[in-house]
């Protein structure tokens, strides 16, 4: 088994960072060839000096100097809007940990080179499904997904033998009934819409069981983060939506299940802990011998599950209303999610207005074509600028 090489993009976020820690502990499986970040350049020059690649990349070209000084000797800068997606051809595994809507370039640059992608940024394949679905026909693409999640779907699913195999290969969908996406229900889990309105962003910020980035963690809040995991789940495997379910599991030990025709469930369970769906999409097919999550079987467990509160998150069924409707409207949904959740942790907008502008939004959604990566992008500005003139209008209003 040799040493394979690593492009690590959005390497100083949450996702990153942690993919840093599942690589210096398993040395003699991997070597960073490529990292990559839009604009800290500090944490970037630091990872730079401690894990050598070959190539360094940075999204604002406006601090490629400042960020040069402190590269070491033999590292190939690589500066502006295509950088990261330059440098997501380098190596051999891809990880997107990039936020939002701008890891479409990585996720796409990865698989047109015939790359495993594990993927973290669940926005670029939901906003950009078609031209994805397109690069993962590339001889040699792949993506394992690290959404903990989907990771947990993508491993009950390689248990599944058949001969009716699911998009990604692993499994036959004939013997599956349906797919179940666990959520913790974030920090509001329970609460009712009148408890919801004054909520402020150190509270949306509190997470119960995970640590997690602010743009994840608000949509883990408002469980859009689940929806777009349901559209997501759709285009990783296959099933319709009416066979994807979501169970709120405040344990968040159990990370997802699969019901088989015949009664069976398969789930896939462990702390949570980030790293182990990053090594499992690093090392994959392989199993890294480095644990991440291992539970204490020893020790008391408790589990619990129930239904969401749909009329309470109505993010929740915005997203399956996108998924069903297709064509733009997931990268509608999604951008107008961005749009709001930026507003909200601005203090620009209420926690309650988030699902008010995606809703808005939504509605506005023509019925383009997403036939291209250009039609992609201009989807997404088109609903970009809506969101934004539907806040600016609650705050006149206000």
């Amino acid at each position: 088994m040799g040493v394979t090489t690593v492009g690590l993009l959005g390497s100083t976020g949450s996702i990153g960072t942690q993919a840093v820690e599942v690589v210096e502990a398993n040395p003699d499986r991997f070597r960073v060839a490529a990292l990559g970040a839009q604009r800290s350049v500090g944490v970037l020059a630091e990872q730079a000096n401690r894990l050598r690649p070959e190539v360094v990349a940075l999204g604002d070209a406006s601090r490629a100097p400042e960020l040069a000084a402190l590269l070491p000797g033999g590292v190939e800068l690589l500066a502006g809007p295509d950088a990261m997606a330059e440098a997501a051809r380098v190596a051999e595994v891809v990880v997107n940990g990039v936020v939002g809507f701008a890891g479409l370039p990585v996720t796409l640059a990865a698989l047109e080179a015939g790359r495993r992608l594990g993927l973290a940024n669940k926005e670029s394949l939901i906003a950009g499904a078609p031209v994805v679905q397109r690069a993962r026909a590339t001889p040699g693409a792949q993506i394992v997904p690290v959404d903990s999640e989907h990771c947990a779907i993508h491993q009950c699913l390689a248990g599944v033998a058949g001969p009716r195999r699911s998009p990604d290969g692993s499994a036959d969908l004939a013997a599956v009934a349906r797919l179940l996406v666990t959520a913790s229900g974030g920090p509001f889990r329970g609460r009712t819409r009148s408890q919801l309105e004054s909520v402020v962003v150190d509270d949306a910020l509190a997470h119960p069981t995970w640590q997690m980035g602010p743009k994840i963690t608000i949509d883990s809040s408002t469980l859009m983060n689940k929806g777009l995991e349901v559209i997501e789940a759709h285009e990783l495997f296959g099933l319709p939506y009416d066979r994807i379910d979501v169970v709120v599991h405040p344990q968040s030990i159990v990370h997802s299940m699969v019901e088989l025709v015949d009664g069976t469930t398969m789930a896939q369970l462990s702390l949570p802990d980030m790293r182990l769906p990053i090594g499992y999409a690093m090392g994959w097919p392989d199993r890294l011998p480095v644990a991440f999550g291992a539970i204490d079987w020893s020790a008391p467990l408790t589990l619990t599950f129930e239904q969401p509160d749909r009329a309470v998150f109505t993010c929740l069924e915005l997203a399956y209303r996108a998924g069903r409707q297709g064509g733009p409207a997931p990268a509608w949904l999604s951008a107008a999610n961005e749009v709001a959740v930026e507003s909200f942790l601005a203090g620009q907008l209420g926690w309650l207005g988030i699902a008010a502008v995606v809703e808005d939004t939504l509605d506005a959604c023509d019925h383009d074509a997403m036939d291209s990566a250009e039609a992609v992008l201009d989807a997404d500005a088109r609903a970009r600028s809506y969101a934004r003139r539907m806040i600016e209008r609650r705050q006149r209003a206000a």
